[in-house]
């Protein structure tokens, strides 16, 4: 009777514990309490410093579009000789202090801005050097718009986003989802301003509530780390499968012994 009552109590004691382990793992635990009317607003990347944009101008008459379009040439080698070619765009890179040099209307403050408020501002320059009939229409691209995921993630990296819009879980999703030793209410975001200034940030991804938190939304050359738990860092030396048969085998033996002598 005794052993019965020592593997029922080692069973719940098990099933406990197996719960208590997954209890940091669920993401959104309290969905069912967030105020989602805070959440809706639709996010828009300001340009930062060292920001690289693609910028085209197009008219109704292509060649009055001509100026504000300037290409890079390219070269290849025939025959001995170096050929030169139309190539890409012109690229802008973004200097510390948010500016660009445009063509025809020269420096420019970008810095801080929206693409949407950038364009207006290079149609708004432009205008008095084109016809009246002419409606320039401006496409403003960030082309280095990166973000990077370190830690205990399956697949860390640096990833581009190409529609210069990317969450937290959108940006874990990409590193392949965080392992099982990921840490899940204690991501740190890198994040570091148009000054200069950085900052790291504590993320909750089991608190539903981060998608109404201001760092939901990635910046362009945000570091997102995944700590490793108690677990994986105790044990870093030592093989996971390992690790893991070790600690249970342990917890197992310990609680055997500690119900034996108090049922004996």
């Amino acid at each position: 009777m005794k052993k019965m009552k020592i593997y029922a109590l080692l069973l719940g004691l098990v099933l406990l514990t197996g719960c208590a382990s997954t209890k940091n793992v669920a993401y959104f635990q309290n969905a069912n309490y967030v105020d989602y009317e805070a959440t809706r607003y639709l996010y828009d990347a300001k340009i930062m410093p060292k920001d690289i944009l693609s910028i085209t101008v197009a008219t109704i008459n292509p060649d009055a579009a001509k100026p504000f379009n300037l290409s890079v040439p390219t070269t290849f080698s025939s025959s001995n000789r170096s050929l030169y070619t139309t190539g890409q765009l012109q690229s802008y890179l973004v200097d510390n202090d948010g500016r660009i040099d445009f063509p025809i209307v020269g420096s420019l403050k970008v810095g801080g801005l929206t693409k949407s408020d950038c364009e207006k501002l290079i149609r708004d320059k432009i205008s008095p050097y084109l016809n009246e009939n002419e409606n320039p229409i401006v496409t403003v691209r960030m082309i280095n718009y990166k973000i990077s995921v370190i830690g205990e993630v399956n697949h860390p990296g640096m990833f581009t986003v190409d529609n210069e819009k990317i969450n937290i879980l959108e940006a874990l999703a990409k590193a392949g989802d965080l392992t099982i030793y990921g840490v899940r209410n204690n991501v740190k975001l890198i994040r570091e301003d148009a000054d200069g200034h950085k900052e790291v940030f504590t993320l909750n991804l089991n608190d539903a509530n981060i998608v109404s938190s201001p760092y939901y939304y990635l910046q362009q050359n945000d570091i997102v780390y995944v700590e490793p738990n108690k677990v994986k860092s105790r044990n870093s030396g030592i093989g996971q499968s390992t690790s893991l048969w070790l600690t249970s085998t342990s917890i197992l033996i310990s609680l055997s012994s500690l119900l034996y002598n108090i049922l004996k």
